[in-house]
């Protein structure tokens, strides 16, 4: 495949990604094509590596997540960027961060379990705020009586904060405790630029016990 074929194809996929909004797995960039003319996988990946050494010294770059590729501002210009747009990033209460927090690494959990966690009732608007969110979702339920709901995140959640899976959050040995892992989230949210404002989640909860 000469040079000039595989510009054509990093042009295509560049195009797609700016219009799709959202990441693009290998398989949907690759489904652009014709059969004839589609690209294998190999190719495809090649021309990936192509265009994020592209967009090097631009204000964009090519980020790989759990659900593919997508092209996205760069964190340093995201405060100019954001000037942009009337509406702020969302902001969320210390107990939801904590609750998401406390999924994330110690999924599956149950809601029971994080509550005796937190030492605290969990909200059930907190529930649906990450159910609505698709950052969590119901993978089962515990053989105890009531069969209550095991929550486990999404690659939704892993999308929102540029990660290709679980195992690169910061270990539980540099995140001590619940207050510094809901710092730690609020942070990453804070440097995304939102297109798009849902209502806030206002619960007040304090912080619960330290998670250990």
């Amino acid at each position: 495949m000469n040079e000039e074929h595989l510009l054509r194809i990093r042009a295509i996929a560049e195009a797609a990604l700016l219009a799709a909004g959202k990441p693009l797995s290998l398989d949907q960039l690759r489904e652009l094509f014709s059969e004839e003319e589609r690209p294998a996988r190999q190719v495809m990946e090649h021309v990936m590596v192509q265009l994020e050494n592209a967009c090097e010294g631009r204000g964009f770059e090519l980020k790989k997540v759990a659900s593919g590729y997508r092209l996205q501002v760069r964190q340093e210009y995201a405060p100019w960027v954001g000037r942009l747009f009337e509406e702020k990033p969302q902001r969320y209460s210390r107990a939801l961060l904590e609750t998401l927090a406390l999924i994330a690494y110690r999924q599956p959990i149950t809601r029971g379990e994080i509550e005796d966690i937190r030492g605290v009732t969990v909200s059930s608007n907190i529930i649906r705020t990450l159910l609505e969110r698709e950052w969590v979702r119901v993978v089962g339920h515990r053989d105890v009586p009531g069969r209550p709901a095991m929550y486990a995140t999404t690659k939704q959640f892993l999308d929102y904060f540029n990660l290709t899976g679980l195992d690169q959050m910061p270990p539980l040995s540099e995140v001590r405790d619940l207050e510094e892992i809901g710092r730690e989230i609020e942070k990453s949210m804070q440097a995304e630029i939102e297109f798009e404002s849902p209502a806030a989640e206002t619960d007040d909860e304090s912080p619960g016990q330290t998670l250990h």
